[in-house]
């Protein structure tokens, strides 16, 4: 009989699963494909169907099990990773090189990054200029549409745009999954505000130089993407500073505390995504009634959202992501998803299924095309 119950209501998660993938299915292949999908070149057809695939199953699954992060990471990863190999790709068949030019600079050829942002704000408010040598309209990631798709991002999911949409967030996430049980397992907190003091230091300092000096000599990333072309110590510097912190806060620190430690102690949009957590209508919340306070939540997540204290108090900090690993790991599915001004443990199935929807359409539909290209670019060495 409790065989027979289980297969039942497993064949009834089965349906209700497919059901919820199906509106997906349909956006997904409107968008990768739209409407008319194209097989007449082998490997673009094969590296399409893989990647339209990959993102429904994903998301099937995601529903089927109710786990969240489990999915969620392997498409946050691959699309951290895409994205890397397809602007490389870009600029080596612009450029033939990796690195680019004064020229370059001069003639507004650098693809537009999210970071870049905060740094535009004063002086595009007091000098009216953009500082950012790239395209404003047209051409591969412009400055309006970069800026756009950011800024709807962030007003719906908040910070949940640094485990759902983040070009580079894939990088430290796949890291700190490497080894089971981490080796640094203390780190003090009050680095995670180390952001705002980021954040500050590189508004001020661009509105004074009217250069976007995060991107000019902090930035980890360019390690992946594009650098200035070392001709000086001052460029052999900055080159220095980037391999030295991708090193350090992308792979050797995630490996070793499990934590994404690039985007919680240095990335300042992180801090900008952080506050606009104030204002999105989607947010993570604990259900006291259930909680048994194990902290098992608190010992997983990835940005030190999640403290004892704010377990006791019953709210998350703004530093959270949304990503979904504490309520994996919850055994009395206390935390959840939820929608602001909806009481703590109500709706929890409809609060997550419709940020999952919301929130996963976003990043499939924004890493499906470089992901696309990548699977292409791999698939043109066999056929």
């Amino acid at each position: 009989m409790d065989n027979i119950l289980k297969t039942t209501g497993m064949k009834k998660s089965l349906g209700k699963s497919l059901l919820y993938t199906l509106p997906m299915f349909l956006i997904t292949f409107m968008f990768l494909t739209g409407g008319k999908p194209n097989f007449s070149d082998t490997a673009s057809g094969i590296a399409l169907l893989t990647v339209f695939i990959l993102v429904n199953v994903l998301f099937f699954f995601m529903h089927f099990t109710g786990k969240t992060d489990k999915y969620r990471a392997v498409l946050f990863i691959v699309f951290a990773l895409s994205l890397s190999y397809t602007l490389i790709n870009n600029m080596l068949e612009v450029r033939k090189a990796m690195y680019f030019s004064q020229a370059d600079i001069l003639e507004c050829k650098i693809p537009f990054c999210h970071l870049v942002i905060p740094m535009m704000i004063l002086p595009a408010a007091f000098t009216k200029s953009i500082i950012f040598p790239g395209s404003i309209i047209g051409g591969f990631a412009n400055i309006s549409s970069m800026v756009v798709l950011w800024l709807v991002a962030t007003l719906v999911l908040g910070r949940g745009f640094c485990s759902w949409g983040c070009f580079y967030g894939g990088w430290d996430d796949g890291f700190s999954r490497i080894r089971k049980r981490p080796v640094i397992k203390k780190i003090n907190e009050l680095w995670k505000w180390m952001p705002y003091a980021v954040l500050i230091m590189v508004i001020l300092s661009a509105a004074l130089t009217l250069m976007p000096t995060y991107c000019s000599w902090i930035c980890p990333f360019k390690a992946v993407t594009e650098f200035e072309q070392v001709t000086s110590v001052e460029s052999a510097t900055k080159a220095g500073i980037f391999l030295s912190l991708f090193g350090g806060l992308v792979i050797v620190l995630p490996v070793m505390t499990k934590k994404r430690t690039q985007c919680s102690f240095l990335c300042p949009l992180g801090a900008i995504n952080s506050l606009s957590n104030k204002i999105t209508p989607f947010t993570v919340k604990i259900d006291k009634s259930a909680c048994n306070e194990c902290f098992k939540c608190v010992g997983v997540c990835p940005l030190y959202a999640l403290s004892k204290e704010d377990i006791r108090s019953g709210k998350v900090s703004i530093f959270c992501s949304k990503c979904g690993k504490c309520m994996d790991a919850c055994p009395q599915n206390a935390i959840h998803y939820g929608i602001k001004g909806v009481p703590s443990g109500t709706l929890k199935n409809f609060s997550r299924n419709l940020f999952l929807f919301v929130s996963y359409l976003f990043m499939a539909v924004f890493s499906a095309g470089s992901i696309i290209n990548t699977f292409h670019g791999l698939l043109k060495f066999i056929f």
